[in-house]
């Protein structure tokens, strides 16, 4: 960065700090940093990194380098090299999402510790925020949220609103909070037709009515009322579950759910409402009690679990370099069936004993990879509901039976158009032979080559380019990698801490 650069940077901090009528402490909360620092950014002393300008263009919503449309991110990998060394699990980006929207139940103060600090989260954050939740940043990982007596959800921002399908996430919370207000149509990966039918179906058995307008849900509130209520989901979805609970904690009467998801972030999001005080019964199966609380005010604050998808994702990258590489923190319950399936394919695992995360409730291990010689299963591989193969950790599969002998078919049967995006693996020397928009075929082992490839509209797509470049011996360019900061948490930096070489651009 030169001298001049660093002295505009410094003014524009300066001027956009003062427009938000923030002074240098405030700022230095919100990003987790110090005072000192922040008085030597807006000097002109302080070296900014990539990351650390993005965060305060998302704080500040406007550009902090250049005038005018932000600049793409990309990331330049240099491949083919051996990792080595340890690394954690973050805390999962579901959980998180799910318990942002579940603080709007709680009158009083929720603490949510270690959250992971990816666009997702950014965005929902933006929306509480708009609509007037005070939300702030203890540090750089620590969230305190409070929601006033009445929430303006007129000031919604819809752009950010729009930028995450997880805004749909808000229907159950937001019950009876107005007697009629809007909801943007949800955004996020462009994984085809994903109806928000069940959702409806769900909050209908609260009197919800939804209607769809130009871009927007217009909703209406259902009148109060302290019955019982029976029903089963439709489509046994995460958040199409994570709704209809909120709906139920903050509604009087026993609500029971059937064809419940009991998916990890499910059970994050009970385990916090249980500490609010929600009577919740079944957790863990497909058939829930709930026993509502109308008026929930108490101060709490709650670990999200771990994230059992990126725990696959830095598995894999131990699996395609071919490396010995230890995964701290694995929730295990919800890895097992990944596991065995690696452990069929000939791939060498040590996986340690149990112990707690800090919620108290889910059990983690940590997987050590071994270098192995892997071969296509037998039979093909298909995610199911929890307790199968996580539909979100499927795609992993397609880099990783890349590097096996023979033909594995992989069956994405839930999304039209994700294993499509699989296909771009043979950029990067694969072979991946689209079957139809839910089948594909990858034959093995791959010799893998550098390339420059867009990234996918579509997360865990995304991340698999990224992984097959840590193998593939040259220098490799993902192009455009929001959606990947949507879901990770600095996933490039975190894999140079165990041996990549990966480092972030603009053009």
């Amino acid at each position: 960065m030169t001298q001049e650069t660093a002295e505009y940077i410094a003014a524009t901090l300066r001027d956009a700090r003062n427009e938000k009528g923030w002074t240098q402490g405030q700022l230095a909360a919100e990003l987790g940093t110090s005072q000192s620092a922040i008085a030597r950014m807006e000097q002109g002393k302080q070296n900014l990194s990539l990351k650390m300008i993005q965060r305060l263009e998302t704080i500040f919503g406007r550009s902090i380098v250049n005038v005018g449309k932000p600049l793409m991110t990309h990331l330049r990998v240099e491949g083919g090299r051996t990792l080595s060394g340890a690394v954690d699990v973050n805390s999962s980006k579901n959980a998180g999402v799910a318990l942002l929207c579940a603080s709007l139940i709680n009158r009083g103060t929720t603490v949510l510790r270690r959250l992971a600090r990816i666009e997702e989260v950014n965005r929902i954050v933006e929306v509480l925020s708009s609509i007037g939740v005070e939300c702030t940043w203890l540090n750089d990982t620590d969230l305190q949220l409070r929601r006033p007596a009445v929430l303006n959800l007129e000031a919604m921002d819809v752009e950010a609103a729009r930028r995450t399908r997880s805004v749909i996430m808000l229907l159950g919370p937001l019950l009876d909070q107005s007697a009629e207000y809007r909801l943007p149509y949800a955004g996020g990966c462009d994984l085809g037709t994903r109806t928000v039918e069940p959702h409806m179906q769900a909050l209908r058995q609260f009197g919800l009515a939804v209607e769809a307008t130009a871009g927007f849900y217009t909703v209406q509130a259902p009148a109060e009322d302290d019955q019982n209520r029976s029903f089963v989901l439709t489509e046994r979805g995460d958040t199409v579950t994570e709704n209809a609970i909120m709906a139920a904690a903050h509604r009087r009467g026993t609500t029971v759910i059937r064809n419940a998801s009991p998916n990890y972030m499910v059970q994050d999001l009970c385990f916090y409402l249980q500490m609010l005080g929600v009577g919740i019964d079944g957790v863990g199966t497909t058939t829930l009690k709930i026993s509502g609380k109308p008026l929930i005010d108490v101060d709490i604050e709650y670990f999200p679990s771990e994230d059992p998808i990126e725990a696959m994702s830095l598995i894999t990258a131990g699996i395609v370099t071919d490396s010995e590489v230890t995964i701290r923190r694995v929730p295990i319950e919800f890895m097992e069936i990944e596991l065995a399936t690696l452990e069929q394919m000939g791939q060498q695992l040590e996986i340690s004993g149990e112990y707690m995360a800090r919620n108290g409730r889910t059990r983690l291990v940590d997987v050590t990879t071994k270098p192995s010689e892997l071969r296509a299963p037998e039979d093909k591989i298909h995610p199911m509901p929890f307790p199968g193969l996580n539909i979100d950790n499927l795609p992993f599969f397609a880099v990783i039976a890349a590097n096996a002998e023979g033909q594995t078919m992989i069956h994405d049967w839930v999304y039209e158009n994700r294993a499509i995006y699989l296909t771009e693996l043979n950029r990067l020397g694969a072979q991946v032979q689209l079957l139809d928009p839910h089948r594909i075929y990858v034959n093995g082992p791959t010799k893998w080559r550098a390339a420059e490839v867009g990234c996918p509209p579509a997360l865990r797509p995304a991340a698999c380019l990224l992984l097959a470049m840590l193998a593939a011996r040259g220098v490799s360019e993902l192009r455009n990698i929001y959606v990947i900061e949507r879901g990770y948490e600095d996933l490039a930096e975190r894999l140079n801490t165990i041996g990549a070489k990966i480092e972030y651009f603009q053009d």
